[in-house]
C-alpha cells in the first residue's frame, strides 16, 4: 500500500484555502485553481478514504478494502457550460474507480459518483470521439450516466417540505 495522508491536520489549512479561493473570485471573477486540491480532500473526508502521497500515478485515495481511486472535481456554477469534461483518465495507470466530486461556487461538495474501471474503459474506447480515445476525457454528464450516485448533500427539511407540499 502506498503512503497515505491523514487529512486531519489538513481540515483547517481547506477551510481557509476555500475562504481565499472565494475573495479571489468575488476580486476578479476567475477561479483560484484549487478545485482539485479541495476535491480530493473532500472526497476523501466524506468517503472515509486514505489520501495517497504527492505524484502516486493513477489514483489519489485507497479504500479501506484497498481499492485504488482516482478523484476528479468539477465546480458546477449557474453560468457554468453545460457541456463540462472531466480531466484525462489514463487507462495505463493502475486504478480501480473513478470518482468525480461536483461542488458549488464555494467549493462545497453537492455530489459525488464514482464509475467501475471497465465502464469508463468501455466508455473512452468507443470508437468516434478524439477528447475520449485520445486524451481520456468524458464529459461530466456521460460519467453521471455509467456512475453511481454514492453521496449527495442533504437537503435542508424546510427546502424538502417546500418541494413535498401541493401549491
Amino acid at each position: 500500500m502506498p503512503d497515505t495522508l491523514d487529512t486531519a491536520p489538513l481540515r483547517s489549512v481547506i477551510r481557509e484555502a476555500k475562504e481565499l479561493a472565494e475573495r479571489y473570485r468575488n476580486l476578479t471573477g476567475k477561479p483560484l485553481g484549487i478545485t482539485g486540491e479541495v476535491g480530493e480532500f473532500t472526497v476523501a473526508e466524506l468517503m472515509n478514504l486514505r489520501l495517497t502521497g504527492a505524484r502516486q500515478p493513477g489514483y489519489d485515495a485507497v479504500a479501506s478494502d484497498g481499492h485504488r481511486i482516482q478523484i476528479k472535481a468539477r465546480c458546477v456554477l449557474p453560468k457554468s457550460r453545460r457541456s463540462q469534461h472531466l480531466g484525462s483518465i489514463r487507462l495505463k495507470h493502475e486504478w480501480d474507480t473513478v470518482m468525480l466530486i461536483l461542488m458549488d461556487g464555494d467549493l462545497e461538495p453537492l455530489e459525488i459518483y464514482e464509475a467501475k474501471r471497465p465502464d469508463i474503459e468501455r466508455e473512452l474506447t468507443r470508437p468516434g470521439s478524439k477528447a475520449r480515445n485520445v486524451r481520456g476525457s468524458l464529459g461530466v454528464s456521460k460519467f453521471k450516466s455509467i456512475a453511481l450516485l454514492v453521496w449527495s448533500k442533504p437537503m435542508q427539511f424546510d427546502v424538502l417540505l417546500s418541494k413535498l407540499r401541493p401549491r
